[in-house]
Parts: C-alpha cells; structure tokens; sequence
C-alpha cells in the first residue's frame, strides 16, 4: 500500500519502521514529511523513505494518510490539507484527543480511523486501540489493523468513547509503570542494595510478573493472594501500600489523565 506520513516524530517513525519490518510496504510507495529538515533528513538515510517539507505534497500520493503529530499543530495541518484528500484516501490519526468528528470537519473527510498506540510499540510490544468512522469501508479497515499490529497488538472498538479511556490506561500506563520501576529500584537502593543489582531485581521482577499472568490467565488478583502469606513480608509490604492508599492514587491518576484526553478533543 501507498503510505504518507505527515510527521515525523518518535511515534511516527516507530510506525514507519514496523511497516517496512512487516513488509506492508515498500519505502518507493511511502512519503513523509515534517517541518525538522534534520529530522527529514535522518528518516530518509535510515529508511531510505521519501521526505519533504509539504504536508499537501506528502498526502497526495498516500492511499492511506497518518496524522502523527502533536495535537498543537493539528489545526494548522487540518487547514493545510482541507478538501485536498481524495474520497478513497483513509486517512489514520493517532493525534492524542482528535475526535473523529472534528477531523472531518477540519479535514472535509469522511474516511477516518482513529487510534491510541503507545511508546512499546517502538520494539514492536504496543498497545494500541482504535475505531474508525462509517465510511471507512473493509479493505482501509484491514489496512489500519494491519499497520498497527504490526506495532504489537491491537484492539477495534465500535464506540469512539473508548478512545480517551484507552489513552488513560494503554496510552499513558508505560510511565505509570516507569515510574513504579523507579520507585522500586529507589527502595531497593535505600536498604542497601548496590545499583545495579537493586535495577536488575526491581525490572525482572516486573517483567517476570507480567510475563506470569499473561500465561497462566490467572487474574492479578489471585497470583497476589497466592504469594502472600499470613503474617509474612509480602503481608507487611502490602499492609503499607493499602494504608498509602496506592489503590486509591492509581485510580485518581487514571482519572486525571482520562480527563485531560477528554480536554484536548473538546469534551
């Protein structure tokens, strides 16, 4: 398929190398274009893509459009691009908070597909949910599930309303959980454990845990019951998580980012 970037930022280029990786696409058919002539210039020797600085020039020879830049500069690409696009192009936005109904409007197309990856899928391990609009007909709905599983996994929901609760969870969960790592290897830290060893234990337990609910299907709930015991140190480590009201904070803080994401699109 023949693909145009508009954008060229981490998220993109993390697109732009799954796509080549899983052969949906050759670089002669993809173009992209972005106002950072370095950044232009870095994706054309790494992936031998075409780049320039014309979003118009960039779009017109993409069957399928990507969107991937910061919600700041949407209004001004949407302008850029409105009533250029053909009916048979799709175009797929992963711009954080764009409602589907505001694309059309800015963009005077009707063929979206909306879509929240997040930061794994630079190696290929994302999360990503998305919906698409109801002119967007089977083989474009193919494609986008294409592109972005070839990111990770991927999850079509029916409702638009899913998308900003998706980007609480799926989009901004990678820093929740950076931040527990370093919280952990802090701790770790503090009661004596040299660096190294303090990182190492604190990301591989991590990694292991993940790794044991997703092949045993066990909910999270039970693999914690069954590793605490009465009276033991997990009991007491989890005592004072409980009583910091860890639950409690998760929940605010997916809440919070749930309603910035609803911000950004309006809402």
């Amino acid at each position: 398929m023949k693909i145009a970037f508009i954008g060229g930022g981490n998220m993109g280029e993390a697109m732009l190398s799954a796509i080549l990786d899983k052969k949906l696409s050759k670089p002669q058919a993809i173009s992209v274009s972005d106002i950072d002539k370095s950044r232009c210039q870095y994706l054309e020797q790494k992936y031998g893509v075409a780049v320039m600085s014309d979003n118009l020039l960039a779009a017109a020879s993409g069957e399928v459009v990507i969107l991937a830049i910061k919600p700041p500069q949407l209004a001004e690409v949407m302008a850029e691009l409105k009533g250029a696009l053909k009916p048979a192009q799709l175009v797929l936005s992963i711009v954080a908070g764009a409602k589907m109904a505001s694309l059309q409007r800015g963009l005077n197309h009707s063929g979206i597909v909306r879509a929240m990856p997040n930061t794994p899928a630079r190696i290929g391990e994302g999360m990503t949910v998305w919906t698409a609009s109801d002119a967007v007909g089977e083989q474009q709905k193919y494609w986008a599930g294409s592109i972005l599983g070839a990111m990770g996994r991927e999850i079509y929901v029916a409702d638009e309303q899913y998308l900003d609760m998706a980007t609480a969870v799926s989009g901004s969960g990678p820093a929740y959980l950076f931040l527990f790592l370093e919280a952990l290897t802090e701790a770790a830290e503090a009661i004596g454990l040299p660096g190294a060893v303090a990182r190492e234990l604190a990301l591989q337990t991590t990694l292991g845990s993940v790794h044991l609910v997703q092949k045993t299907g066990e909910e999270p709930a039970e693999l914690r019951r069954m590793v605490t015991s009465p009276g033991g140190t997990t009991a007491a480590a989890l005592r004072e998580l409980g009583e910091g009201g860890f639950n409690e904070l998760i929940k605010r803080a997916v809440n919070a980012a749930y309603g910035k994401a609803r911000s950004l699109g309006g809402d």
